[in-house]
Formats: C-alpha cells, structure tokens, sequence
C-alpha cells in the first residue's frame, strides 16, 4: 500500500547546539533531505531556563532544516529528551502459571505485563520510556513471548524512564510552537546507543555514553535491548568551568585551553613545561603549567566516569558488557579519555 510521501523531523535539545534532521518516509523507508542546527541559548545541563531565547533557537533550527530539505511543513517530530531530571527505575512483577499443565497463556503473559508496569510515578513525572527486560520462566531467560511455554513461574521486569513534566511540557511547548506537532519523546540516551552501536554488539553488551556540554546520557544494552539508561547532569562544560577555577582564567579561557591542550590523563612529566593563552580583554598573554591542565582534567573526567558507574549499580558488571564501552558526544573527542573509560 502506497501514501503520499511525510515529513518527519527528529528533533535534539542540547546544553550547547539545537540539531534537527529531516527525513521524507514514504512507506518504503527513510531518506534523509536536509538538517538544521542553531547553537543553543537559554540552555543549562540539558534544562530550559530561558524560554524566550531557547525557544528562537529552535524555531531557527526547524526553519534552517526546512530550507535545506526544500520543505514547506512538518508533519511529525521526534523530540529527543536530556537533563539531569530524567530518570529511571525498576519494577518487577511475578505469577504462578495456574493451567493444569502449567503451559503459559496469551492471558498470563498480558497479565504480567499490566503488573509490571502497574508502580506509580513519584508526584510531578511523566513516564518517558519502558524498556522492557527478558521474561523468566522458572529462572530460564525468554527473550520473546513465554506463550506455550512449560512453567511454573513466571517473572518479568521494566526499566521505567520518567522526566520532570513541567520540563517535559516546555521542551515539547518550544518544538510545537514552531507548527511542529511532536509525536513521541525519547531520551537521547537512546537515540545514540542505536546510532553508535551494531546488533552484534547490543547482543553480546555494551555501553554507550553520549559526553555533551551539560550532561551525560548513558545506555547499558543487554540481549540486544536497552537494559538500564539515565542521565547524569556531568559533562564538559564542567570540565571547562575546572580549568577557570583552577588556573584563574576569565570565561571562555577555560573552553580554549581545554580544547586547544586538554588531556584526560597526565601525560607530562614536566613540571616546567608550559603552554601559552592568548589574553582577552581581562586577562593579558600568559603561559599555563601544562601538567595542572591534565591534571584538573583527569580529576573531572575520573569523577564523570565514577558517577556514571555509581548510577548504574549492580546492572553494570563486565561479564554482561563484552563488547565494551563506546563513548560519542562532544567531549569523547579530548584525547586520552578512552584510557579512563577502560580503566
């Protein structure tokens, strides 16, 4: 069956850039016709907190979007979701399997799911995700449907992922406001470890960590599917900020130092090796100890991965993660943070 051609956009609200890609679904597929990008104002660890200037830069990404892919509306949007307010949970639900034969019916399997997912949202959230986790039946792992299946215990579990709903309702309010309906909300946390990651590797386990300006998005993949995923409001304009109190540098000199000779390890040996900052209007030339760089970014970068870990729990074990850990976003590229990532 064939339908005249849609508009869909998906749709990221960062800390430091507004990104919008638009793509034509036919029915047959998706091609991608043009994108858009606005950096981002009004922005802070993920969250809104000047509307009117977030707002404008959003409307001038999907307008940016539209003329590069020569499209007049958007039909739909995806909106992809960050900040430290998004969070997760688990909730788990088990029955006896009641037939004579104990062979699991569609009645039980649909019974367990409702009781899965039946905990309450604390006050204030809206629910954004539910990553549903494997069936077991008598201790055995299901992937799919236990339906049929002999048992006498049945058991499953739900990763649920929930937001702040009045920061939800802006987010949304922003891309709306632009005659840009919004369909669905995802946490980019998501939307990167499908990206970045192979079937193979969500198979055998993996992590992805998305490292952007104001805060970092995580997914731990188990069994080919999302297993755990969050937020943790840590991210390199934290490591920016250090690099200013540390070295008593003006705003914006910590940005070019870190970018310009940034290192997540302490790579000198020197303690007289020196770099030179080109001054501002504040501050004149001066020449910086390099090793106090990597060492206040080693600090911060250690404290992202250790809270990373933190927020993972017991989840987050070696044996489950064979195909390692895949870092993306902005700050993955500060040379020698993989070599923290392993550790």
């Amino acid at each position: 069956m064939s339908f005249d051609p849609i508009t869909i956009a998906s749709v990221e609200v960062g800390t430091s850039k507004i990104a919008v890609i638009l793509a034509e679904y036919s029915g047959d597929g998706f091609l991608i016709r043009g994108w858009g990008e606005c950096r981002a104002q009004g922005m802070r660890k993920g969250v809104v907190v000047d509307y009117a200037a977030c707002s404008q830069c959003t409307a001038q990404a999907l307008e940016v979007a539209k003329q590069n892919a020569e499209a007049e509306s958007i039909d739909r949007a995806f909106l992809a979701l960050t900040g430290g307010h998004v969070q997760g949970f688990p909730s788990e639900a088990s029955l006896a399997v009641s037939s004579p034969d104990n062979m699991v019916s569609a009645r039980e399997v649909s019974q367990l799911r409702q009781l899965a997912l039946a905990k309450e949202l604390p006050e204030g959230r809206t629910l954004l995700q539910s990553l549903r986790r494997p069936f077991r039946l008598d201790g055995r792992m299901i992937r799919n449907s236990p339906e049929h299946l002999a048992g006498r215990r049945l058991e499953l579990g739900y990763w649920l992922m929930h937001g702040d709903q009045h920061l939800i309702s802006t987010a949304m309010h922003m891309v709306t406001s632009s005659n840009t309906p919004v369909v669905e909300m995802v946490p980019s946390s998501l939307c990167s470890g499908r990206v970045v990651t192979s079937r193979r590797e969500r198979e055998d386990g993996v992590l992805v960590l998305d490292i952007g300006a104001g805060t970092t998005d995580y997914v731990l993949y188990r069994y080919g599917a999302p297993y755990v995923a969050g937020v943790v409001a840590v991210g390199g304009d934290h490591l920016s900020s250090d690099l200013t109190t540390g070295l008593r540098l003006s705003v914006g000199q910590g940005d070019r130092v870190k970018l310009r000779h940034g290192r997540a390890t302490v790579q000198c040996r020197d303690k007289a090796q020196r770099v030179w900052l080109d001054g501002d209007g504040a501050i004149g030339d001066r020449q910086l100890p390099l090793v106090s760089i990597e060492r206040i970014l080693e600090l911060r970068v250690r404290e992202l991965f250790e809270v990373v870990h933190q927020s993972l729990g017991e989840d987050f074990s070696p044996e489950h993660c064979a195909a390692g850990v895949v870092l993306t976003g902005g700050t993955s590229k500060l040379p020698g943070i993989a070599d923290v990532a392993a550790e």
